[in-house]
């Protein structure tokens, strides 16, 4: 019976991330949420876009509550589509809403995914 398991085991190839996790839209991810609909999977990054656009926006207040909410907001979003990077960005700047560091990184995360989307929109 160990063989059964061992031969069906995933491989350990000890690289760390998954390639489809270095995407700033990790699209296996996003293939299981919308189970495999192309057209689905568009839709929904296209809102995405538009929602993180909408963030920077409220992010752009300065005021912390509107920020944290902001960044809230964002980081739900980006992780339920796959944008790993905008999560963690997000999820930083959520505990340090002060901190420009942690504002610039959402920024620039929101900008590759953006640019990302738009590119598979062609």
């Amino acid at each position: 019976m160990a063989a059964v398991s061992i031969a069906f085991a995933a491989p350990d190839h000890g690289k760390g991330q998954v390639p489809s996790q270095q995407r700033p839209v990790d699209l296996v991810h996003l293939a299981n949420q919308t189970m495999g609909d192309k057209t689905l999977e568009l839709e929904v990054l296209q809102m995405f876009a538009r929602q993180a656009r909408a963030c920077l926006q409220d992010m752009s207040s300065g005021d912390r509550k509107a920020v944290a909410a902001a960044a809230h907001k964002l980081k739900g979003a980006a992780g339920a589509v796959g944008a790993f990077r905008v999560r963690d960005a997000a999820e930083a700047l959520e505990g340090n809403c002060g901190d420009a560091s942690n504002m610039a990184a959402v920024g620039v995360a929101v900008i590759e995914a953006e640019n990302f989307i738009l590119k598979l929109c062609r």
